[in-house]
Order: structure tokens, then C-alpha cells, then sequence
């Protein structure tokens, strides 16, 4: 679910990985030996970040060389899981919710905090156990077109309930329950209105309210061409998506709602009996170095997890900061995944088909 400011790289990294998926069969691990660190992670501006400053600068301190395999979560866990006898990969760059499903099947390795300073790390990016860490994040919230409220004389959304005043209906595009902005929309709304992931009816009440404005419901999770094309006045959205459409000069904002914005944590993770488990232990720590995290938010739009490291003035509002992160909600994947079945059940019979 991240955003990558390459679309058509990521898709074409994407496609890819789909292809080698279908045939069931270990992926081939191209140009990996002894002296190769295999990562595996995300395509697009996160790809491009990578390749052009950290890799080869961390290359010059290993003496080692990195094969970059780019795909989404997803697809990256696939080829993980295809290996599991023989792992090929040693680095799984991951989004938290497919991360903590990783874990539940036994993919990751724990991280040996000698090597990667966890401690340095905000604490909505720890993951449980220290199998795995946040190396960037971003927040779910609302996306909207400030032009268009105003133009009708609407307040601009500043709660997530917000979404439901019936001056909005037929302007809003909503994520579906099959993609991690869907979950954000679900799980805020519970607790916009007293719930939880444990207790997620008042989410389903709510969400309901709010499908009754909503045109479609979008499975990609990039909802850019609707606010392009006019059809969407709002969204739920992640902060690095919308500064990514904001950067090609389209009006478009992103709020923090009051009850809080949720975390998306792009977490990076040792894989399992990984053929170069200690340079992978390395290598995850060096993308907590302060240089290499600043890079990363430039690159895209992804903000720092580590503590203290200065957010350029240039990125502010379009990276979560320091000032942010307080106003971030961790999901409890472990809940989540374990009632994402029958969570997309209930969606679809009382929310997308009302």
C-alpha cells in the first residue's frame, strides 16, 4: 500500500512478481552468491531512493553487492515463503500488515539488537519482539480537494465522521476493506464512535453511514486519476500519496483527524535462516542511520522513524514529523489479520452493497 512516486515502475514491478506467484515454483535469484546480499522490496520511488544513494553506499562499507528484487508486500512474502526450504532472499522490505502476518507463519528472523539500534526507534515503529523494525512511515487519514468545500461552503473534514455529512454524497471515493487504507477507514471509525479492533461493530455503523456518500470504492489504493478527473472532493488516503499528487501541482490536502490518524509502517525485516544473516543484520541497521533515514523521506515522502532526525523544511506537512507522530494510532495487526476473513465479509454485504 505504499506510495511510490514511479506508478508505472511499481505496477511493472508488481506484474512482475504476480507472474513468477503464478507458477508456484522459488523464483529465480538472479546474480546472488557469497558476497550478495539479496533484499526484496518495494518498486518505484522507494526502488530509485535505494539504488541511487543507499545501496551503493552501503556496498562501499560491506564490500559486498546488493540484488535489489523489487515487488509489493505481498509478493515479496510469496517468494519468501516459496524459498522457506532454501531462503534466496536475506531482506524483506514490508508493509506492517503483511509484515505481522510474515511473523505469524515464521518467515522473519528477530533482529539482534546489538547490531540494529532499536532503542533509537519511535515507538510506534517497534515492531513486537524486535522481529523486524520500522525504517519509514506514513498516516492514514483524509485526503480532500480544498477548492471544491470551499466552493460549496462546506468546513473542510477534520473528524473521520466528517465523511458522512450529506452534503458530501456522490463525491466521495472510498478504499475497499481489500486494501490497507480500507482497514484505516474501518478501524477509525470505530473508534471515532467508542470501538477498537477488539470491539469493531461501531466501525461497521459508521462506515455504513459514510458509504452513503461514496461513488466507488477503489481496490488499488491509488485514487490519484479520481481527484484528477473531478470525481472524488475526498478520500481516505495516506499522507505520502496525496504529497506525491500535491507535488504534481494538484490541489490537494491531507488532515490528520481528530480522534487520530492511523500508522503505515514500511518495515524492514531479517528473513528467516537468510543465506547472509549477519550481513543482513547490517544492512537493516544501516537504514536507521540518520543520513539514510533523512534520504528515505526525500525520496519518498515516507517520514523518519529514528528519534531526532531533523525533517527538511521543505517536506514539512508532506512527511510525518516529530510533531506527528503523536497523532498516529498503531493498528493491532494481530487482531486485524486474524478477523480480516470475516471483517470482508460483513463489509461487503453491509457497507459496498448498501
Amino acid at each position: 500500500m505504499r506510495s511510490r512516486r514511479s506508478l508505472l515502475t511499481a505496477l511493472g514491478a508488481v506484474a512482475g512478481a504476480a507472474v513468477l506467484g503464478l507458477t508456484g515454483c522459488a523464483p529465480p535469484n538472479p546474480s546472488a552468491g557469497a558476497g550478495t546480499l539479496v533484499v526484496a522490496g518495494y518498486g518505484g520511488s522507494f526502488e530509485t531512493a535505494l539504488r541511487e544513494s543507499v545501496i551503493p553506499e552501503f556496498e562501499k562499507t560491506c564490500s559486498c553487492k546488493i540484488t535489489y528484487i523489487p515487488g509489493s508486500s505481498t509478493d515479496s512474502i510469496a517468494k519468501i515463503k516459496a524459498q522457506q526450504a532454501s531462503p534466496q532472499i536475506d531482506v524483506a522490505l514490508l508493509d506492517d500488515g503483511p509484515q505481522a502476518q510474515a511473523v505469524e507463519a515464521g518467515l522473519l528472523a528477530p533482529l539482534d539488537t546489538k547490531v540494529v539500534p532499536v532503542d533509537q526507534v519511535v515507538d510506534v515503529a517497534r515492531m513486537p519482539g524486535d522481529v523486524g523494525v520500522g525504517f519509514g512511515m506514513t498516516a492514514t487519514g483524509i485526503a480532500y480537494q480544498p477548492e471544491w468545500f470551499a466552493q460549496r461552503g462546506i468546513p473542510a473534514p477534520a473528524k473521520w465522521m466528517d465523511l458522512a455529512d450529506p452534503r458530501l454524497k456522490g463525491s466521495l471515493v472510498l478504499p475497499s476493506i481489500t486494501n490497507t487504507y480500507g482497514v484505516g477507514l474501518l478501524v477509525g471509525s470505530a473508534v471515532a464512535n467508542g470501538g477498537s479492533e477488539q470491539n469493531i461493530q461501531p466501525g461497521f455503523d459508521a462506515a455504513r453511514k459514510i458509504a452513503g456518500n461514496a461513488v466507488t470504492f477503489d481496490t488499488t489504493a491509488d485514487v490519484s486519476n479520481y481527484f484528477l478527473q473531478g470525481q472524488a472532493a475526498a478520500s481516505v488516503w495516506g499522507l505520502s500519496r496525496a504529497s506525491t499528487l500535491a507535488e504534481k501541482n494538484f490541489p490537494v490536502r491531507f488532515v490528520y483527524p481528530e480522534e487520530g490518524a492511523l500508522a503505515l509502517v514500511a518495515t524492514a525485516n531479517v528473513v528467516n535462516k537468510a543465506p547472509h544473516g549477519e550481513l543482513a543484520q547490517k544492512f537493516v541497521a544501516y537504514l536507521l542511520d540518520k543520513k539514510v533515514q533523512a534520504d528515505v523521506a526525500k525520496g519518498t515522502y515516507d517520514g523518519p522513524t529514528v528519534k531526532g532526525v531533523p525533517v527538511d523544511p521543505a517536506l514539512a506537512g508532506k512527511v510525518v514529523g516529530p510533531d506527528e507522530i503523536d497523532k498516529l494510532r498503531k493498528l493491532d495487526w494481530k487482531v486485524i489479520n486474524q478477523q480480516r476473513s470475516s471483517w470482508t465479509d460483513q463489509w461487503n454485504k453491509q457497507v459496498e452493497a448498501r
